[in-house]
C-alpha cells in the first residue's frame, strides 16, 4: 500500500468516474496526486478532500489538456505542487456517438483535440519533464472489438491512442519509461448510467463474459500493476480490460 510513496502522478480528467478511482488508488498506494479538471472544481475538490481525509496528499489542477498550453500548466501545477512528475495517466476524453453524416466539423474537431491531440502533447511534455523510471498510462477502449454504428468518431480517436503508445515506446525506454495503454469495456459511470436504458445496460452486460458493467475500480486495479515497478518489462502493450467482452 506504501509502493508509491515518494512518487508524484498526474490524472487527467480525474474529478469524476475512471479517472477519480485511478486518482484515489494511487494515492492510497502512497503517491502525490495531481487531480486534474476542466469543468468540474467542486467535484475536483471533493475528490481531493477524500484523499486527503485518508491520509494522502493531493491538489487539483485546472486545465484544458486539449491544448498545448493547458497541459503545461497541468505540469507546472504539479511539479510545483509535488517537486515532480513520475507517473502520467491520460484519462481524460470525450465522445461524439453520431451517424457519420450527423458529425460536424466542430464536433470532430473537438473530439480529436482532446482525445488524440491533448494525449499526444502530454506524452511529450513527460518525455521533456517526467522523472526517469517513470510510467505512463493512455486509457484506450475495447470499442474497435465491436462495430458499433455511431462510434467512428470516437473509437477512431482511440485507434490513435493505441498506435501512439506502440510507437513511443522505444522512445521513452531510453529513459527507462514504460508506456501503455489500458483499453476498458463498458464500465458503469454516472455518465453511462445516465445515458443508456436498463435494457441498452442488460445488452451489453450479454457479451461480456463475467455478465457485469465494470466498475471504475476494475479499470483502477490494472492500473496499479502498470505503475508498480513489477511492470517494469511491460511497455508499447494495450492491455484489454472489459471483463471478456465479445
Amino acid at each position: 500500500m506504501e509502493a508509491l510513496i515518494g512518487k508524484a502522478a498526474i490524472v487527467t480528467g480525474a474529478s469524476r468516474g475512471i479517472g477519480k478511482a485511478i486518482a484515489e488508488h494511487l494515492a492510497a498506494s502512497g503517491a502525490a496526486v495531481t487531480v486534474n479538471y476542466s469543468r468540474s472544481p467542486d467535484e475536483a475538490m471533493k475528490v481531493v478532500e477524500e484523499i486527503r481525509g485518508k491520509g494522502g496528499r493531493a491538489e487539483a489542477v485546472r486545465a484544458d489538456v486539449s491544448t498545448v498550453g493547458g497541459i503545461r500548466a497541468l505540469f507546472d501545477g504539479c511539479i510545483s505542487a509535488f517537486g515532480r512528475v513520475d507517473i502520467l495517466v491520460n484519462n481524460a476524453g470525450i465522445a461524439a456517438h453520431k451517424p457519420i453524416t450527423e458529425v460536424t466539423e466542430e464536433e470532430f474537431d473537438r473530439v480529436v483535440a482532446l482525445n488524440v491531440k491533448g494525449l499526444y502533447f502530454s506524452c511529450r511534455e513527460a518525455m521533456l519533464r517526467m522523472e526517469s523510471g517513470g510510467r505512463i498510462i493512455n486509457i484506450s477502449s475495447s470499442v474497435d472489438l465491436q462495430m458499433i454504428p455511431t462510434y467512428s468518431v470516437y473509437a477512431g480517436t482511440k485507434g490513435a491512442v493505441e498506435q501512439f503508445t506502440r510507437h513511443l515506446a522505444k522512445e521513452f525506454a531510453p529513459r527507462n519509461i514504460t508506456i501503455n495503454a489500458v483499453a476498458p469495456g463498458p464500465v458503469a459511470t454516472e455518465l453511462l448510467l445516465s445515458t443508456r436504458t436498463p435494457e441498452q445496460r442488460a445488452v451489453m452486460c450479454q457479451n461480456i463474459a463475467f455478465g457485469r458493467l465494470g466498475e471504475p475500480e476494475d479499470i483502477a486495479d490494472a492500473i496499479d500493476l502498470l505503475v508498480s515497478e513489477k511492470s517494469h518489462w511491460i511497455t508499447g502493450q494495450n492491455i484489454r480490460v472489459n471483463g471478456g467482452l465479445v
